[in-house]
Parts: structure tokens; C-alpha cells; sequence
């Protein structure tokens, strides 16, 4: 209540003093007419019913009304397009965008030039893209429901919320699922995406070419992936959960210079993170729990520093060819490991021994999955044994100097577990949908 009056008061002290607040009964042509005939800054207060689209807004306005208030696009194009800086649209329904995927149809597109738009509060509905951010600067989206398509193939469907060179824009605050991608980041830079829940959709956040910018508290739920960095410089990517996603919690591809801190990835994915030709990363207390492999770390990647990260329960904790050490620790601090049976005699919270994750077997599993057949046999047993007693017979591979004794922990709201226990009883009854994972690297 108070955030709305404050967002009111906001609202009065900007208009000109000659901005009207006009009413608008629902029917055919009446939204489009009272566009035409309003004055910059007027506020046009939707009642409750259907109003036809799609609409083009040339002057800045404000658009209001109850979730009831329903504009439909009727399948033709984009249902609302912002032509004009300083446009708010907050409270409506919006739904029935065309499913032309070369003309990016969308329940709201914000043009070039059309900055300091305000998308607020607002549910949009089975439109091919939710909201697609086309060019305007600074603009903001906040407390949106974002519900898109459910055609077969995923890859079909359009993003929840699509920015294309759109500096400066903050999402924050809003519920999307299904469609493609829940956001899409293409060739833009400064944004913040925080705060918002992702479900049902093949990537939760997808970069590529943003760079500057933050992800944050963010929630990702029984996707495919999580948070997808590609070809992105200084990303700043903290405090996000990735609860029962399937291939991939964290994956940084062709990422360079980012802040990777306090995620926590758990729960059934192919790899909590995949890191792949990703250079002078700094990847510091994230906790990743219960995949197939802990972090696969390949491609090259360089300078790379990691501390303070836990990794628990992990079929595989770390997936690394090479030939040479690689230290995974940071001025005396290095990182969990649960299947580390390291003793802590001086109480520093430092384990005694160093940590190696793999030995020469992993690697020949690797190059020779055939070889899997020979893992209990006496003579792996004893090249293990041999190389746990006499580690310079060790390949090169991670070498953590300085292990933790205790893990970072990662907090998970209860709605949120709830959610998650859904995927998971869900994924007991049918097979999730087909999925490529070798298209991730190649996008």
C-alpha cells in the first residue's frame, strides 16, 4: 500500500500541471481513440473488460487499470508497442500477440528512443514474447506475471522477456514461465535482473554479448538450464538459486572478468557448472550440491580463481583434462569437499592435507568411457591406492592446498522448496523433454 502511494505521489509530481486522468469503457476502438486523443501526460484509467489491440502509444502516457481490464492483440503482431520516452503501463492483462517469430510479436514492445518506460504490475498471457525491450534505454519491469506459449517444441516458443541493446534496464520483481527463455540479454550492457522466479523454460537468464551487468536473486526452478553467460564481460552473477534445473545451474561460455558468488545450485542437474574457455573469473563461496558433476572445467580456461565454494554429494565433484596443476585456492583459502576426509588438528577451520578430486582413473574413464567396466576391479583399486599414497604420481588436475573444513550455506525459502519437490515428483512420472545439450556451446 505504501509503495503504491508513494509510486503515486511520484507519478502526480512528474505530470504537467494541465495531465488529465481520463476514463475508458471497453469496446471496439475505444483504447486506440482515447491514445489519439490524449496529451502528453495524461494517465488513461482502463475499466474492467475487453479492449481491442494492438495499439501503438506515440506520446508519453500512463495506462492504469485493474488486472481485469483486458487488452488482446487478437493474434495480429504485437499487442502494445511504446513509440515515446516516459510511458507506464501497470495493472493490466495483456495477452494475444501474434506468433510471427521474425517480427518478434510481443505482448509489449519498447522501441528505439523510447526511454524510461515503466511495465509494472501487469499480467501478460500466452503471447509468443512477453515483453521485448527493443532498443529503449532505462527501462524498468517490475512485478510482472509473464505466462507464454506451450508449443511442443521449446525452442518454438518466445522469451518471456527479450533485451535487445537496451542499456541501463532493471527487471526485478517478476514471475515468468513457459515459453523459451524466461530473459534473454542480446548485445546490451548495465542491466539489472534481479529478484525474479523462473519456471518451465529451457534457459532461466540467457546472455550473450551483455556485458556490465548484474544477476541477481534470482530463482530458477526445474528449467533446463539455469544462467547461461555467453560471450559477456563483467558479469556480476550472485546470491541466484538453481534448484532441480536439468543440464546446467552456472554456465560460463566464452565469459570473461565475471563475479560469480553466494549461487547455490543443487539437485539432479548434468553439471552444477560448466566452464568452458572462460578466462579470469572469480568464482567465491557458491555451494553445489548433488549433480552428476560438480564443475566441468574445460576448453582452456584460464586465470580462473576459486575459494570459498562448497562442493557436496556430487557424483563427480570436479571435471578436469590436463596436464598440468591447477590451484584452487586463494591466499590460504580453499574450498569444501565432502568426500575430502581431511582432519583440522590446528582448529583454523583448514584442513591439514591438500585436496585432489581426481586421480589418473577419472581420466582414463573420461577419454575411455568403455573402461567404466573395469572400476572395481583389483588393479584400479590399486592404482588408486598407489596415488593416494604417493601423490606425485598424480596427473595434472585441480589441487586445492588449503581445504575447508565446514561449507558455505545457501538459505532456500520455503515456497521455494515446495516448488521444487513439484519438479522432482513431477520428473518421477514422465521424462523431461527432449534436449540438446551439445546446441549450448554452439548458440
Amino acid at each position: 500500500m505504501l509503495r503504491s502511494l508513494t509510486f503515486l505521489v511520484s507519478l502526480l509530481i512528474a505530470l504537467p500541471v494541465w495531465a488529465a486522468e481520463v476514463r475508458v469503457l471497453p469496446g471496439a476502438g475505444t483504447l486506440a481513440n482515447a491514445i489519439a486523443g490524449a496529451a502528453p501526460g495524461d494517465v488513461l484509467v482502463l475499466a474492467a473488460g475487453q479492449f481491442a489491440g494492438p495499439v501503438t502509444i506515440d506520446r508519453p502516457l500512463t495506462i492504469t487499470g485493474p488486472d481485469d481490464a483486458v487488452i488482446d492483440g487478437m493474434g495480429q503482431g504485437t499487442v502494445i508497442t511504446i513509440n515515446a520516452s516516459d510511458v507506464h503501463i501497470t495493472g493490466l492483462t495483456i495477452t494475444g500477440s501474434g506468433l510471427d517469430s521474425q517480427n518478434l510479436d510481443a505482448g509489449i514492445k519498447i522501441l528505439k528512443k523510447a526511454d524510461r518506460a515503466l511495465i509494472e504490475g501487469n499480467r501478460l498471457l500466452g503471447n509468443l514474447h512477453g515483453i521485448d525491450v527493443h532498443g529503449g534505454r532505462d527501462a524498468v519491469v517490475r512485478n510482472n506475471t509473464i505466462e507464454g506459449t506451450q508449443t511442443p517444441r521449446m525452442n518454438d516458443r518466445g522469451n518471456g522477456i527479450y533485451v535487445w541493446n537496451a542499456p541501463g534496464t532493471l527487471i526485478e520483481g517478476n514471475k515468468i514461465r513457459w515459453g523459451r527463455d524466461g530473459i534473454f540479454s542480446n548485445t546490451s550492457r548495465k542491466g539489472v535482473y534481479r529478484n525474479n522466479l523462473f519456471r518451465d523454460l529451457r534457459f532461466a537468464v540467457h546472455y550473450m554479448y551483455t556485458n556490465d551487468s548484474e544477476i541477481s536473486g534470482n530463482v530458477s526452478i526445474g528449467n533446463h538450464l539455469g544462467y547461461a553467460i555467453m560471450f559477456s564481460n563483467k558479469v556480476v552473477i550472485k546470491d541466484n538459486l538453481s534448484l532441480s534445473d536439468i543440464s546446467h545451474g552456472v554456465m560460463l561460455n566464452y565469459a570473461n572478468n565475471a563475479d560469480v558468488s553466494g549461487n547455490l545450485v543443487r539437485g539432479g542437474a548434468d553439471r552444477c557448472t560448466f566452464i568452458y574457455n572462460a578466462h579470469k573469473n572469480l568464482i567465491y563461496d557458491n555451494r553445489f550440491e548433488g549433480c552428476t558433476i560438480g564443475i566441468h572445467f574445460t576448453a582452456g580456461s584460464e586465470r580462473n580463481i576459486l575459494t570459498g565454494n562448497a562442493f557436496i554429494g556430487n557424483r563427480t565433484q570436479v571435471k578436469y583434462v590436463g596436464t598440468r596443476d591447477i590451484e584452487w585456492s586463494f591466499e590460504g583459502r580453499g574450498n569444501y569437499w565432502s568426500d575430502h576426509p581431511g582432519f583440522d588438528l590446528g582448529g583454523d577451520g583448514i584442513a591439514d592435507s591438500a585436496f585432489r578430486p581426481n586421480d589418473l582413473m577419472d581420466h582414463i574413464l573420461w577419454s575411455q568411457p568403455a573402461a567404466a567396466l573395469l572400476t572395481g576391479a583389483p588393479a584400479v583399486q590399486l592404482i588408486r591406492w598407489a596415488q593416494s599414497s604417493f601423490p606425485a604420481t598424480l596427473p595434472g588436475g585441480v589441487v586445492d592446498s588449503t581445504p575447508l573444513m565446514a561449507a558455505p550455506m545457501v538459505t532456500v525459502p520455503p515456497e521455494y522448496t515446495a516448488m521444487e519437490a513439484e519438479v522432482v515428483a513431477r520428473r518421477k512420472e514422465s521424462d523431461p523433454d527432449d534436449f540438446d545439450i551439445d546446441d549450448l556451446t554452439s548458440h
